[in-house]
Order: structure tokens, then sequence, then C-alpha cells
């Protein structure tokens, strides 16, 4: 079995392990501060999806950054960094802009690494942290962390990911030639992780759009061959124009992130049935460190 494909099914074990660290952790995502959260690749997705929720649910403003675009000079109560490896430049950059009086936390997969020592406090996700290159593991739990430790628990979350590992594909795997992923307000982090898995692990085409976007010219691209999957209840009527266009569309009925394990399984088949190896997939490393290269985007 492929590395990544033995991570994605821990993920009920890991998610268990992040809502009770959450439970001890409220310190983490304080209600009435304001908050950027920033990170790269699908961490930044994470990011994005951890800050709509965070919002939603009156923890109050929260900004999400790749972090080689973050814009730390505003007035920032607390900046959290999410980093599997927590080596990656573009974080450790972007944390060296962090203004004096600024809280700074790390949500890492290495509690002794860089990003970690750069930071105030530190939340140790290294039994979620993935060995292989892609993410699957790691960005589900941290956003399962962040779930908890804002107040938000959903029932069932837990079972729902322990029927995603065991549920056949949806669809015919030599059928799907673009892969398309929707969400709306803090799915659309997930539709984007969920999107890069795909494009990542299977090589193949594939986009994310908040869901209503898609319809302003995304779906002039829909056809017979293309997969559109919407995580989360689709808007009235979007379900049926897409279906119209001959494209197989696909509706969530389980937890927005146990739906977001079905499309990394999906991925890994994917890559599989095209004869691609699922734990090297090319031009990717697991940590991107580099030389800075000095770009106007952080400040």
């Amino acid at each position: 079995m492929a590395l990544i494909a033995e991570e994605i099914l821990d993920q009920p074990r890991a998610w268990s392990q992040a809502s009770t660290l959450a439970r001890g952790t409220r310190e983490a995502l304080p209600a009435g501060e304001r908050i950027a959260v920033i990170g790269c690749g699908s961490s930044w997705h994470a990011a994005k999806a951890v800050a709509a929720l965070r919002e939603l649910n009156g923890g109050g403003e929260t900004d999400a950054f790749a972090a080689s675009e973050a814009r730390l000079g505003r007035d920032y109560d607390r900046v959290v960094a999410i980093s599997r490896s927590g080596a990656t430049s573009e974080i450790r950059r972007a944390l060296e802009l962090v203004g004096a009086g600024t809280t700074t936390v790390a949500l890492v997969g290495d509690p002794l690494s860089p990003v970690a020592r750069q930071c105030d406090l530190v939340v140790d996700l290294s039994f979620a942290a993935d060995r292989s290159v892609v993410q699957t593991r790691f960005v589900t739990t941290t956003v399962c962390f962040a779930r908890v430790s804002i107040g938000v628990t959903s029932d069932g979350v837990i079972a729902d990911a322990e029927a995603a590992l065991s549920e056949p594909h949806p669809v015919d795997l030599s059928t799907i030639d673009h892969f398309v992923a929707l969400g709306r307000e803090w799915l659309v982090g997930l539709a984007d992780a969920g999107a890069l898995t795909v494009r990542e692990t299977a090589q193949l085409s594939a986009e994310s759009y908040p869901a209503m976007e898609y319809r302003h010219g995304p779906i002039a691209a829909a056809s017979a061959g293309v997969v559109v999957w919407l995580l989360g209840q689709a808007p009235p009527g979007l379900a049926e124009e897409i279906a119209a266009t001959g494209a197989s569309v696909l509706t969530a009925r389980l937890d927005p992130l146990a739906e977001l394990i079905r499309i990394q399984r999906l991925a890994v088949a994917l890559a599989e049935h095209k004869g691609l190896d699922p734990d090297s997939p090319r031009n990717l490393e697991r940590a991107v460190v580099r030389d800075m290269i000095e770009s106007g985007g952080a400040s």
C-alpha cells in the first residue's frame, strides 16, 4: 500500500486526537482578536478554511494569506502559521515581518522546527504529519483542530470519516479527464485542497472555485469526462445546471472533511489507474526550502 494511502486511512484516529488536543488548547485561536492565518500549498488552503470558520462562528476578523503574499504589517493581534514541515522558506520569512507585540502561533508537524522556534505558542500536530509528499492527513487534522478549538463540533464526524474510507468511488476512473471541486464559505478552502490533491497525486487537470463562481466562466469547459464534486450543500439549481452540460456532478452526503477524504482516495486511485506512483509526484518536494527571493509581497 502506498504511504499516502496509509495516511489517508489514519485520519479518523488523527482527528480524534486533534479534537482532544483542541479542547485543552483554546489559546491558539481565541475569540475577540484580529488574526491572520498563513500557509503554503495545502496548508494555505487549510488556512483559508480555518479563517472562514472562525469568522463565521463569531471568533472575530480573520484573514488568510499565502505566506509569500502575506500582509502582516497590518494591526493583527495574532498571526497563526500552518506548516507541516515547519521549515518552509516563505513561512519563515513572513514570520520575520510580524510586528512587535503581535502573538505568533505555529500549527506544525514538527515542534522542534524553525517555524516552531520562531513562534510564541506551538501546537504540536506531529501525530498527523504526513511523511508522503502530498499532504492529506495534516490538512484535515489541522482543520479539525481549528473547528473544535473555536467551539464548533460536528456530531458524527469520526463516523463519517470511517464511512468515507470504505465507500466505493462514485465514478468510473477511466472516464475522468478533468476534475473540479466546489464549495461555499469555509468549504472553499477544502475544495482548493481537494483539487490540489488530485492535481499533485494523479497529475490530472483539476480546478476549484467558490461554488457559484463556477457559473461565471468555468462552466464553459464542462462536458462529458468532467467530474464536478460539490462539497457541502449545493446552491439551488447549480447541480442541475452543471449536469445539463454532460459533466458528472457529485454531491456531498457526509461531513465536508469526510468528503475531502473521499476526494483524496479518488486521487490515489486515479494515480494508480494511470500507472503513477502516488508517493512520488513529479517536480515536488515534501518541503520547499529555498533562499528567499525578495518580492514585495510579504509586508
